[in-house]
């Protein structure tokens, strides 16, 4: 069994890191080059940068925070936000990510997922998902432009056809959990955790350092990631890690 990871994310606003509750209501959370030291320092797995509002704002990742915070760790290091096509990609491998995260662009263009994989390999191509419950299905719909646009997609057939087109990776963030703290959305990621056979990262409503150890034995999940609990140091990953080696999970 792969160890399992625990990543923070540096969800990144006007060149500054942000954090909401079910994606609005954002405030302040630091530099993101600083950020990134920090949490290399701390014995982060891995990283990821989100540029949250380059989609819905019609722009390109910006590549030269990239750069400076690939410059500062020695970690693998995941960027998405704005990317739309394979020479967007490229831009951010050449400034230093070593994943690209997609998430708008491949629903409206799968295709995209496919042409990534073969242009850098499937291990460099993570699909991120930002999914939440739809009652009237009794299952989970996918969003699209950061939270803001309900796709009429089902998650669960989704997170199936972008793993056929070549996908490494799922981040899948429940936007019912995140920012809450009451813990991950186990449900959701048992569900695509069981769909699939590449790594799936848990994203949304970890709130006590229990939750890391709740969405790898409940939710099979491959990867917790969090934002605000890191962020104003409610707990620190050696926190979470000490607690998973205690309940015998395996943590790098």
């Amino acid at each position: 069994m792969l160890a399992k990871r625990v990543i923070p994310c540096l969800d990144v606003k006007d060149g500054r890191v942000v954090k909401g509750v079910n994606f609005v209501n954002l405030r302040d959370a630091g530099d993101p080059v600083e950020l990134a030291a920090t949490y290399d320092g701390e014995g982060a797995d891995e990283l990821v940068f989100l540029d949250i509002s380059a989609s819905f704002e019609g722009r390109a990742t910006m590549v030269e925070v990239v750069r400076k915070t690939a410059g500062e760790i020695t970690i693998p290091f995941t960027v998405g936000g704005g990317i739309a096509s394979v020479d967007d990609m490229k831009r951010l491998l050449r400034a230093g990510a070593d994943k690209i995260g997609i998430n708008t662009a491949a629903v409206k263009n799968p295709r995209l997922v496919a042409d990534g994989a073969s242009k850098f390999g499937s291990q460099c191509i993570v699909v991120a998902i930002d999914a939440r419950f739809n009652p009237s299905w009794g299952e989970w719909e996918v969003y699209t432009h950061g939270g803001r646009n309900a796709t009429g997609i089902k998650a669960l057939d989704w997170v199936s056809e972008v793993e056929r087109l070549g996908a490494g990776e799922l981040l899948l963030t429940s936007m019912d959990a995140d920012g809450t703290k009451d813990g991950f959305d186990l449900p959701l990621t048992r569900a695509v955790s069981e769909r699939v056979r590449i790594p799936v990262i848990a994203s949304g409503g970890a709130g006590k350092v229990s939750d890391f150890y709740d969405v790898f034995a409940e939710g099979k999940a491959d990867a917790g990631l969090a934002a605000t609990i890191f962020h104003y140091k409610e707990m620190t990953i050696d926190d979470v890690k000490a607690d998973l080696r205690r309940k015998g999970v395996e943590v790098r």
